[in-house]
């Protein structure tokens, strides 16, 4: 590697024993409230560590490529870069920002399923082959444009729930697989490998049978073709828990050792993104604004009134929304749960609640309904998670800006990436010491990525 991103103004605190995330959350808070109230995030880039130790102590041989846009702060990605993971990148701006961590063109994949035209130059002049694609449109505009492609066919699972909608997906069939490695055929590219996706929200992991034996009919259709295979990407899916983790290795790693072995020469790859940040990251922000509403408007639909005539009902307004740190919640249900930051007793009241970003959008809704105590302007609420497609590339809406991030590890992390011979000077040069006893002086104050 080259080095690190030379324009990242950012800085990583290393806690002492004596100090704790929370610590420094309280901290933050501390500062904010006397300088402007803005929203912020503390992120655990420890946690990064700790969960690829687990990847690969679970899951090797099969190597990780990081999704870009699932969150691409620079500490993220230089930590992951130093850890050796590869990535996978959706866009232009993606595969320059890689490119910038110094990372090998062979460990970059460009994984758009609709891919512009003068991005497929991009990744041909910046020696990133390998590209993914699922139809034969896809298929000649690659071939026009990137004359070194290697094509990974991504191919459809069936991972669609009973009372789940339909989502839009990417992905061709079996039967069409063969009319693409014509296609290919006749224009020359290149088909090295196979990719598919089981969503993380799919509970059957029966999908991954289905999908690894797909795969192999691929393989052996390639055959035919005269393709030389060796590369399998099982997409992402994983949640970050470890139960989760090894039920999936459970499950896959009888079919590849029969379908796939080692033997066979096919690298087996994965995408795991939320498995990486979304634990790692906590997000604070402020309550702006506070109203009283009438109980059955608050209720979602359906749901049976059970409540006192008299209790109070409110809606806060807080200082981020679905067009900034929330931006999933538009298309997912949210996976964290507010937690008030302030002191209150526990026999204290709680009240039916929602929370609301600063838009004034009607689309605008973080949480539709929760009990919480009575809160006031100012107070602060504290959701956990929030590390995962929330801090891709920032919206244009309203003039968002991004809330500022304060980076942290533990020691015993750093020992980790020591140990493993991982911590190299550079990165070393981005960190500095936070006591137990954390006061920090404005000079001394964490430095931010914006």
């Amino acid at each position: 590697m080259k080095g690190f991103l030379e324009d990242a103004n950012y800085s990583i605190g290393l806690l002492d024993e004596g100090a704790t995330l929370a610590d420094v959350i309280d901290n933050c808070i501390y500062e904010h409230t006397h300088t402007g109230k803005k929203a912020f995030y503390v992120g655990d880039l420890g946690k990064l560590v700790r969960n690829n130790i687990q990847w690969q102590n679970v899951m090797a041989p099969i190597k990780p490529f990081y999704p870009v846009k699932c969150n691409s702060t620079p500490g993220v990605l230089e930590i992951l870069g130093t850890l050796g993971v590869g990535f996978a990148c959706s866009s232009k701006s993606e595969m320059a920002l890689v490119q910038d961590l110094g990372i090998s063109p062979e460990n970059i994949i460009y994984t758009n399923p609709c891919k512009q035209a003068s991005q497929i130059k991009y990744a041909a002049k910046a020696g990133i082959n390998i590209l993914t694609c699922d139809n034969d449109i896809e298929l000649k505009k690659i071939s026009r444009n990137h004359p070194n492609a290697k094509l990974l066919l991504h191919i459809a699972t069936e991972d669609i729930t009973a009372g789940e909608e339909m989502n839009m997906k990417f992905g061709t069939t079996l039967k069409n697989c063969r009319h693409l490695m014509e296609c290919a055929k006749e224009l020359g590219v290149q088909i090295v490998g196979v990719k598919f996706h089981v969503s993380g929200s799919c509970k059957d992991l029966q999908m991954y049978i289905h999908a690894i034996s797909d795969a192999r009919c691929v393989f052996d259709m390639a055959e035919e073709f005269g393709f030389k295979m060796n590369m399998l990407d099982i997409g992402g899916g994983f949640t970050g828990s470890e139960l989760q983790l090894e039920e999936v290795n459970h499950v896959i790693r009888p079919l590849l050792d029969v379908y796939f072995p080692k033997e066979s020469g096919v690298n087996v790859i994965a995408e795991p993104g939320c498995y990486y940040v979304s634990s790692a990251f906590t997000l604070a922000v402020n309550i702006i604004a506070k109203k009283t509403v009438e109980y059955d408007k608050l209720l979602p639909s359906g749901v049976e009134q059970t409540r006192n005539d008299d209790e109070p009902v409110f809606t806060y307004y807080i200082n981020d929304g679905v067009y900034g740190s929330f931006a999933s919640k538009l298309s997912e249900k949210l996976n964290t749960i507010p937690e008030v930051h302030k002191k209150y007793k526990e026999d204290e009241p709680l009240f039916a609640s929602s929370l609301w970003g600063p838009s004034c959008d009607e689309l605008d809704q973080i949480v539709e309904n929760c009990l919480l105590p009575e809160l006031s302007v100012g107070d602060w609420l504290i959701f956990d998670n929030m590390g995962s497609g929330t801090l891709g590339e920032q919206s244009t809406f309203n003039n968002y800006q991004r809330p500022l991030i304060y980076y942290m590890m533990s020691f015993s992390d750093w020992d980790e990436m020591q140990d493993a011979g991982i911590a190299s000077d550079t990165l070393m040069k981005n960190f500095f010491f936070v006591p137990s006893c954390i006061q920090l002086s404005p000079e001394d104050r964490f430095s931010t990525a914006a």
